[in-house]
């Protein structure tokens, strides 16, 4: 499990994961002030997941995201301060201050973006996959899901699809127990997301998505599979969300101190912590670093993005069409 990874990968880990929090914990407080325009959903209490299957992928590889998306795009390698800046809405911004937070991307780090579309990621990265195989070029396609997307048609579709065109898919369900204000239970009736891998006959597994080695372990076979022509898997991680769905959720329908309790017993950092310093795979001070620095680039990251210029009115007849 861990001495799977070097020391040199386990603080990138690490630090991955902690750019996630950071970043986020800081737009929370930011977006508060109303200086952000849009809508904003965050991804803290997530951090394994996306940084777990992200370690396995390559430039060539791609990611669909969906709305909960700055967590992917930080584990995909986008610049932060780019992100930031286009969170902000600014020109500088990675796509010119057009898309903010809920489209989000960077398609030269294989990030096709967030997605304000429940259950828009699953065909994209299909068509993706389909380009890798054609090409030959070993690249994955990688979507990443919520529990509420698991029931779009859109989702159905593509998993029939890829399996039928056998593609090399990773499907991530990022199961974080609510759709919106829904429990899970509500509106999904088997016990696991992954069970409905059966009805496709793809490979379905479930891992405790608050434990990185588990996410990156079950990830890695998958991903591994996929590149030598096996076809995709279904890999659901149940994880939770540390904030409300969108900035502004009054979160009435989640019970009273379940986030407090969340956070002490299910924090991804934390646990990670505590597995590699009872292992002596890295020192407390060593992570203690990491925090510094990561606190700094994001202090970085906020200033530039203020300071940074809008778009102009010029700026809207760019980017429209491409030619091929």
């Amino acid at each position: 499990m861990a001495t799977q990874l070097d020391k040199t990968n386990l603080l990138n880990a690490y630090r991955t994961m902690k750019q996630i929090r950071e970043f986020e914990e800081r737009v929370h407080v930011e977006f508060a002030t109303g200086d952000i325009p849009g809508f904003v959903h965050l991804y803290a209490g997530e951090e394994a997941v996306a940084t777990g299957v992200c370690m396995h992928l390559n430039q060539r590889d791609k990611i669909a995201s969906t709305h909960r998306g700055h967590g992917h795009c930080i584990a995909k390698g986008v610049d932060i301060d780019a992100m930031m800046a286009e969170i902000y809405g600014k020109r500088t911004g990675s796509c010119g201050g057009k898309g903010g937070s809920m489209h989000i991307a960077d398609i030269s780090k294989g990030m096709m973006g967030a997605n304000g579309i429940v259950g828009a990621g699953p065909p994209l990265i299909c068509g993706a996959a389909l380009a890798a195989k054609f090409k030959g070029d070993q690249g994955v396609g990688v979507a990443f899901f919520g529990d509420g997307a698991s029931n779009q048609g859109t989702t159905f579709e593509s998993l029939n699809l890829s399996m039928v065109w056998k593609l090399p898919v990773l499907f991530g369900a990022e199961n974080n127990g609510y759709a919106e204000s829904t429990g899970v239970k509500f509106n999904v009736p088997t016990a696991n997301i992954s069970d409905r891998a059966a009805g496709f006959g793809m490979p379905g597994i479930t891992v405790d998505g608050n434990d990185f080695f588990a996410v990156y372990e079950a990830a890695g076979e998958a991903i591994k599979r996929a590149r030598a022509g096996g076809g995709p898997t279904l890999l659901e991680c149940k994880t939770n969300r540390f904030f409300g769905h969108f900035e502004g959720d009054a979160m009435t329908y989640r019970a009273k101190g379940e986030v407090k309790d969340l956070r002490e017993r299910c924090d991804a950092l934390k646990i990670f912590s505590t597995q590699v310093t009872s292992r002596g795979l890295l020192s407390q001070e060593e992570m203690t670093t990491i925090d510094s620095e990561v606190k700094a680039a994001i202090d970085k990251a906020v200033a530039l993005a203020k300071a940074a210029p809008n778009p102009t009115a010029a700026d809207l007849l760019t980017d429209v069409y491409i030619a091929y």
